[in-house]
This record gives structure tokens, C-alpha cells and sequence, in this order.
């Protein structure tokens, strides 16, 4: 196994049918609040790299039935202060965007020392508290993937 993560990652959106998201704050940033991410390991599919990630960051166990690939893919540039993570002279991050939908807003377990708490906010304050503009924007297109009943 390398020593490196791929350039390659998940986000995952878990929401509630009425548009409640769930956002971790960082704890390398406090402050810094996003929703479920994680690099993809090698040999790993996309969707059991987003099923493992939402167990390890919130303790929830989720199916292949209930996630929802968005088949969406940013590309961004990675955080000098990451870069060390990447193999030499990887500079960009490909990210595949996912969606989880539970029942309702419910107590989560954060991965310690990944992250510091959590909070479920409607879908527009939540968009607002993202420090990632992809997330962000994920978030803002909630509404259109996923209509309330």
C-alpha cells in the first residue's frame, strides 16, 4: 500500500426528506463545517469508498440501495497544506459527488480527531456554512435531485 492518498475522493450529502444536511466541523480547521468526504483507497470503487467513509465520519450504516450517485465530478486544486498526502507534483483532486437520504436528522458519531461535532441545518444555511465551494454547490442542487414528498 503507498504511502500517498489517490487524487481521487468522495463527497457524500446525507440529508433528511425535508432538506435538513448534516455538516462535520473539521478538526484540523474549527470552523471549517463540510459533508462526508474521503479519498478513495486503491482497488475501491467509488460507491464503497463513499459507504465507508459515511460509517467512519458518522457512524451510519448505509446501502448500495440507499446511496445515490449524482454522477457529478469537480476537479479543484488541493490545499498546499495537503499537498504532502499526494504523490509528488499532484496538485489536483477529482471528486465524485453522492447523495444519502436517512429518515430524519439524528444523532451522529463523529471520527475523533477528524472531526469536532456536527449540526443538521436546512439546506441553504447548510450550503452557507460550507468552506468548500463544491460542496456548496451540492448542496444548492439538492432541491431539484431530490424534491420533498
Amino acid at each position: 500500500m503507498s504511502r500517498y492518498k489517490r487524487p481521487v475522493s468522495v463527497l457524500v450529502l446525507i440529508h433528511t426528506p425535508d432538506h435538513q444536511v448534516l455538516l462535520l466541523e473539521r478538526a484540523a480547521h474549527p470552523g471549517y463545517w463540510q459533508s462526508v468526504t474521503g479519498s478513495v483507497e486503491e482497488g475501491e470503487s467509488l460507491v464503497d469508498a463513499a459507504l465507508r467513509e459515511v460509517a467512519e465520519e458518522t457512524g451510519i450504516e448505509a446501502s448500495r440501495e440507499t446511496l445515490r450517485d449524482w454522477r457529478i465530478v469537480n476537479r479543484y486544486e488541493i490545499f498546499a497544506e495537503w499537498r504532502d498526502r499526494y504523490p509528488p507534483g499532484v496538485r489536483h483532486n477529482t471528486e465524485h459527488v453522492f447523495a444519502l437520504k436517512v429518515p430524519a436528522a439524528r444523532p451522529v458519531t463523529v471520527a475523533p480527531g477528524e472531526h469536532l461535532g456536527y449540526c443538521w441545518l436546512p439546506w441553504r444555511e447548510a450550503a452557507e456554512r460550507c468552506f468548500s465551494w463544491s460542496n456548496r454547490d451540492a448542496i444548492l442542487l439538492l432541491p431539484k435531485r431530490t424534491p420533498r414528498p
